[in-house]
């Protein structure tokens, strides 16, 4: 039997809920008529507006579980990460609360476990003070490598100056930026065949990718690094359009690169693509120093092999394989 960790493998799209953030959801969730609710069994469930999230099991909750599953997969580190419903639902002081204690969270799980957990920071970004605040006082914690955002921040895109304080401290840091869907586009349209997951998740990525670009913010922080989950979702399909738009429209001649396309480098992408056809793309058109492994553990979509599926891909070189399942974000994390 080969070693579980015989891969060095780095998942950077692995979920947790800390039970004391739940509780805080729990406290609060009436008074913001936010449902929350235990099912037997299963574990946790919220809902929030049109977006339900769970009933998420121990599995997210749980060290020895999500270890377990680790070595099952042959997983030596875990990226941890808040999901939906993120804080920004909350008013100011209690969406601080709930983002500091994440990440109190994410620091001690690591302290627990410190060759096998690191956390992404998650940050009230409706309110940028108290934002940029914790910015500060986590990125000092033990563990966290780098911040978690959603596609969009109630009705702000990503490119709102509002947040620029926001990145140019984080830039200053040299520590990435992930993105994760929230609310989705469109979400009337996809409430049939779970298409708000399999349409709307990966529309959002693109959409916050073209404002980052077009909204000035890859030009006005050129060390900043943003990562997009699910394999970059429909930007990398459509940023040919975005060009050729970039082409023909002269409000849209302003950036400082050479058309969208030039930006493609900019992002990191996640293999969640569920094509062996999506990750030769990004590998080859790309480039697969820009590729990161993730599972989006553990929601029912999440991949159960993520290094398998990387592993086992017929096209691509061994050292390309051992980038993307290891080297890339070890380097980018500094792990």
């Amino acid at each position: 039997m080969t070693h579980p960790h015989q891969h060095r493998a780095v998942d950077i799209h692995a979920h947790y809920y800390p039970q004391a953030f739940l509780d805080l959801i729990a406290e609060h969730a009436p008074a913001y008529g936010v449902e929350y609710r235990m099912i037997e069994g299963k574990g946790p469930q919220f809902r929030i507006g049109h977006l339900l999230t769970g009933p998420v099991g121990s599995t997210f909750i749980d060290d020895d579980a999500r270890l377990a599953a680790m070595d099952r997969q042959g997983v030596e580190i875990h990226l941890l990460s808040l999901s939906q419903p993120m804080v920004y639902w909350a008013e100011r002081d209690l969406a601080q609360r709930l983002s500091v204690t994440y990440n109190d969270a994410i620091a001690a799980a690591h302290l627990r476990h410190p060759a096998r957990l690191y956390g992404l920071a998650t940050l009230p970004m409706h309110e940028p003070d108290l934002a940029l605040r914790e910015v500060e006082r986590a990125a000092a914690l033990p563990g966290v490598r780098g911040f978690y955002m959603a596609t969009h921040v109630r009705e702000r895109e990503l490119s709102d100056p509002a947040f620029f304080p926001v990145y140019e401290r984080i830039e200053a840091l040299g520590m990435p930026v992930f993105l994760h869907p929230v609310q989705v586009i469109g979400h009337q349209r996809l409430s049939a065949h779970y298409l708000t997951n399999l349409l709307g998740n990966p529309f959002e990525s693109a959409i916050a990718a073209a404002h980052l670009i077009f909204g000035g913010v890859l030009d006005r922080f050129a060390r900043l690094t943003f990562c997009l989950p699910h394999a970059g979702g429909a930007f990398p399909w459509l940023v040919g359009r975005l060009h050729r738009g970039w082409e023909k429209r002269s409000e849209l001649r302003h950036l400082q690169l050479e058309g969208p396309v030039a930006y493609l480098r900019r992002f990191y992408y996640d293999t969640v693509g569920y094509s062996e056809h999506v990750l030769e793309y990004l590998s080859n058109v790309i480039g697969a120093d820009r590729v990161l492994m993730g599972s989006d553990y553990c929601f029912p979509i999440a991949y159960e092999q993520p290094v398998e599926v990387v592993i086992s891909h017929p096209r691509l070189s061994e050292q390309t394989k051992q980038d993307i399942v290891a080297g890339n974000a070890r380097r980018l994390l500094n792990l």
